[in-house]
């Protein structure tokens, strides 16, 4: 084979290879361990503060929807973490919307996740919104 060839075959293997990682990495869920146990915690005093009068101190509802078990899960199955962290930047806590920082956010998102019994990781959950888009809420592990 000559080297043209080898090197074309070599340059498809790699495009082939990087388009598939592309897909895979919008592939990601909440089951992929995508928040940290201590940015759950964090979440927990925040909640606490801000959000437990109107979803319960349990998130199981109240004033405001559940924030988990099965209607949750049913309201944000396939959609983009970025979609939930968006809704409440954007109108929480309902007193005072937009109030909340990214980081905030991130860290209400890591105690909704534990408390909807996903499985924690190794590192905090990404306040970024081009991270949040790539990660699906899945109601069901895959």
């Amino acid at each position: 084979m000559s080297a043209s060839k080898v090197f074309f075959a070599m340059v498809a293997a790699l495009t082939i290879s990087l388009a598939y990682g592309v897909v895979r990495a919008q592939d990601k869920t909440v089951w992929d361990g995508v928040y940290s146990d201590a940015q759950a915690k964090r979440g927990e005093v925040l909640f606490a503060d801000k959000c437990a009068k109107c979803h319960a101190g349990d998130l199981s509802g109240g004033e405001g929807p559940s924030l988990a078990g099965s209607e949750f899960s049913g309201n944000w199955d396939d959609l983009s973490i970025n979609d939930l962290a968006e809704r409440i930047r954007v109108s929480m806590p309902q007193d005072n919307p937009q109030s909340l920082t990214r980081d905030q956010v991130a860290d209400l998102i890591g105690l909704i996740l534990r408390a909807n019994k996903i499985p924690a990781g190794q590192s905090d959950l990404s306040a970024q919104a081009d991270a949040l888009k790539a990660i699906k809420y899945k109601a069901n592990k895959p």
